[in-house]
């Protein structure tokens, strides 16, 4: 008897996370038609996008990390359109009011969808690429991958060059099938205990730590995070870079000094790898520097563009 007992045991372990998953809401066409943005239809799924600022003049696009969607560059967007710019911000699949498709979240998944995304909305010319977190190693291996597309690009504490994770993380990345499963059932609580409470609050965002808390609550974003783990957070972007220094392109770089998740490590190995790339240190800023630091951001990028028109 004990044995049947163990199996049975087994058998409600094993079904345990996708029924986690399976209970939790989809992303639907009612909460898409609250938001101020559209969707367009992509191969691999539904994309959420949002224009703002001028009709016309350059476009500045904006990627998003791991687990923070399109909102967290609201404070930048909204400072960006006073420089006359169209300022693009879209959700990566898996997050946000994107569709959740299955499959590895890997570099080609990725540029892949930006490259959709500018074709379908019609952007011909070449863009100002940002990236934050591992939207920065997105943008940099688009900026690889599609030169033609890219004629600025700016890394706002980008993944790639050395990041810290927790254990918890680390282990259902590591881990197969046991990995998947804590990361269902669990992963929303350990996204829920890691989001800063005390952020500032911004006008333009003033519930940002709520929206945090409640982004891995969406049916497919954990299995879509952990899947991002495993291929883009993974691929160390030296070689990208690498290239990416022997072309004219001009690189801004800026990193939190108090960033406990991209530490400033990353900042000396981007020096060796790309000399010409400027660096720019905002002190005190944590991994939350979009939201908390748009104005610092703001001052470096001004600057940047102007050097570079």
């Amino acid at each position: 008897m004990i044995w049947i007992a163990l199996v049975v045991l087994l058998l409600v372990l094993l079904a345990l996370p996708p029924l986690a998953e399976a209970f939790r809401p989809p992303i639907d066409a009612r909460r898409r038609r609250k938001a101020s943005g559209e969707v367009v239809q992509l191969s691999a799924g539904q994309t959420y996008y949002e224009w703002r600022g001028a009709a016309r003049g350059p476009v500045v696009v904006c990627i998003h990390g791991l687990t923070t969607p399109s909102y967290v560059w609201t404070p930048l967007a909204v400072a960006l359109t006073a420089l006359g710019v169209r300022v693009l911000t879209y959700d990566l699949y898996g997050r946000g009011l994107s569709d959740r498709p299955q499959g590895p979240q890997t570099r080609a998944f990725f540029v892949t969808q930006l490259d959709e995304l500018l074709t379908a909305l019609e952007v011909t010319r070449g863009v100002t690429l940002m990236g934050y977190s591992m939207g920065g190693a997105i943008a940099a291996a688009f900026a690889q991958d599609r030169p033609e597309r890219v004629d600025r690009l700016v890394l706002l504490a980008p993944v790639g060059l050395g990041h810290r994770m927790n254990r918890f993380l680390t282990f259902c990345a590591r881990v197969p099938v046991l990995g998947d499963g804590l990361m269902r059932l669990f992963g929303g609580l350990v996204h829920r205990s890691g989001v800063d409470r005390s952020l500032p609050p911004n006008p333009e965002l003033p519930d940002m730590a709520q929206r945090m808390a409640a982004e891995m609550g969406v049916r497919g974003t954990l299995p879509a995070v952990l899947s991002s783990l495993r291929g883009m957070m993974a691929e160390d972007m030296a070689p990208t870079h690498r290239a990416l220094a022997v072309t004219s392109l001009p690189v801004l770089a800026i990193w939190g000094e108090a960033d406990r998740v991209i530490p400033l490590a990353g900042m000396g190995r981007l020096v060796q790898i790309n000399r010409n790339a400027r660096q720019v240190e905002l002190p005190g800023a944590t991994h939350a520097l979009p939201y908390t630091h748009p104005g610092a951001i703001m001052a470096a990028l001004t600057e940047f563009l102007r050097e570079t028109v």
